[in-house]
């Protein structure tokens, strides 16, 4: 999260008189909460004149936002979609639209979507004093830089394994994530899912669990498509997610499907703790 005030510049830009209003931010634009301000201007920096068009246009974006494919994606996303209420429409600089579209538009292009011409980043202003500028490049110095999850060919679900095989599947990776994955319907008649992960073992590295839990969360969101080839009905399923992590990417290998009466992968998990690898 954000706060405004540490991107706001010395700003000069667009005069709005009286052609727009503020207006609160509706519950329903999530990604847009808590984002250092409470209230927009409408209509928007793209276009849109009425709240609903707002509400339905921006949630096409959620999830892109969800996948944190960049620091500064919420912020660029609302700057235009829920522009903070001053004298003047405060745009994204054109260094930030860049560096957003860089990081996230291959995560688009995963889903089958290019970015959008109505993001080209050449409509926004270049002079840093009159718009939102990123964060200093010193930001990334105070965060530890994480793998990244990367779109990628999805692995064939396996149902037929012995624990034997599955210890040795472990034995040559970093990670072993259980995950529980169900659909949801969204307002909009959209599909999306629940994920519930749970860290069965890091091997190596110095990963904390909850920052790889974080990344596979990640992973499936950016390869959403390999979620609804694991979850073809809306009832819950859970499978073992088993990959590597290599310079700096996040790599899922192998997916088994963890069944209630299957018992292998249960072995495999409880005797991994004593496990000697060849």
């Amino acid at each position: 999260v954000f706060a405004v005030n540490g991107f706001l510049r010395v700003a000069t830009a667009l005069d709005i008189g009286l052609s727009t209003k503020c207006v609160v931010i509706p519950k329903e634009m999530g990604m847009c909460h808590k984002i250092g301000y409470s209230e927009m201007r409408l209509p928007n920096l793209m276009g849109h004149t009425s709240m609903s068009e707002v509400i339905q246009k921006s949630s096409t974006w959620q999830h892109l936002v969800n996948t944190d494919c960049h620091p500064h994606v919420r912020t660029f996303l609302c700057s235009l979609f829920a522009p903070i209420c001053l004298d003047t429409f405060i745009h994204p600089c054109r260094s930030m639209c860049a560096a957003v579209r860089a990081s996230c538009a291959p995560v688009l292009l995963c889903q089958g979507q290019p970015w959008p011409a109505s993001l080209d980043c050449d409509r926004f202003p270049g002079d840093e004093d009159t718009c939102l500028a990123p964060l200093s490049k010193d930001y990334k110095h105070l965060h530890k830089v994480l793998p990244k999850p990367t779109c990628q060919t999805c692995p064939a679900v396996e149902e037929f394994f012995t624990h034997k095989r599955v210890l040795e599947v472990f034995c040559d990776s970093n990670f072993a994530v259980k995950v529980k994955l169900s659909k949801k319907r969204t307002a909009f008649e959209d599909q999306e899912y629940n994920i519930e992960c749970q860290v069965e073992f890091i091997t190596q590295g110095s990963l904390l669990p909850y920052e790889t839990q974080s990344m596979i969360q990640q992973w499936l969101l950016i390869n959403e498509k390999c979620i609804e080839r694991m979850s073809p009905t809306h009832r819950p399923m859970v499978y073992l997610l088993v990959g590597n992590i290599e310079e700096g990417i996040i790599l899922v290998k192998q997916v088994y499907r963890w069944q209630r009466k299957d018992s292998q992968l249960t072995l495999a998990t409880q005797k991994w703790r004593q496990h000697k690898c060849l």
